[in-house]
């Protein structure tokens, strides 16, 4: 049985899959599942929607930063973030100390058929959200792909076949995930 080392941090955009192929994995390998934005939710008692409104984004982010660290610093675990979790330098340094950062690359076509009916997404609430979503890929991946392993989506692909070459990538990873060698 395949032993996970370090927490798996999922970095990527919105509609990337990373709470989906985030939880398939994590039952695939038998360890836990988290999501930061989940816990954020948990711990604030009001939706992320309600949290930006309310607070606004710095304090968001904050909590966001918290919450990651007190997620790295627990057992190993398949870990979710929000989709500008990342962006954060202090956030990739403490992903980086603690576990390691796989982006499900998606393309923003894939992005848009996935996120456009959803009602969840606070930063889409604008006039032109396929343009929004459009200036957040464009400024966001520089810093996604500064992540330790990349995976990469296709329309075609279920969350398991995601899940399997989430867990492929992985393997190249001995000081992540031991004993998944034939």
């Amino acid at each position: 049985m395949a032993r996970l080392k370090k927490t798996v941090a999922m970095v990527g955009m919105m509609g990337a899959g990373k709470t989906a192929v985030g939880s398939a994995v994590a039952r695939a390998l038998g360890v836990p599942f988290r999501d930061s934005d989940e816990e954020i939710v948990k711990a604030a008692q009001a939706s992320i929607a309600e949290i930006f409104e309310r607070d606004g984004e710095p304090f968001f982010r904050a909590r966001e930063t918290e919450v990651l660290a007190r997620l790295l610093r627990g057992e190993p675990c398949i870990l979710s973030t929000g989709g500008g979790a990342y962006l954060s330098e202090v956030n990739r340094a403490l992903i980086s100390e603690s576990g390691v950062a796989v982006w499900l690359r998606a393309d923003l076509d894939l992005l848009w058929n996935r996120v456009r009916h959803k009602t969840t997404r606070p930063l889409l609430r604008t006039e032109n959200p396929r343009e929004t979503l459009r200036n957040l890929y464009e400024s966001r991946v520089p810093r996604y792909q500064l992540a330790d392993l990349i995976v990469d989506s296709a329309p075609d692909l279920t969350v398991e076949a995601m899940a399997g070459r989430v867990i492929a990538a992985l393997a190249t990873r001995p000081d992540v995930l031991e004993g998944t060698g034939p």
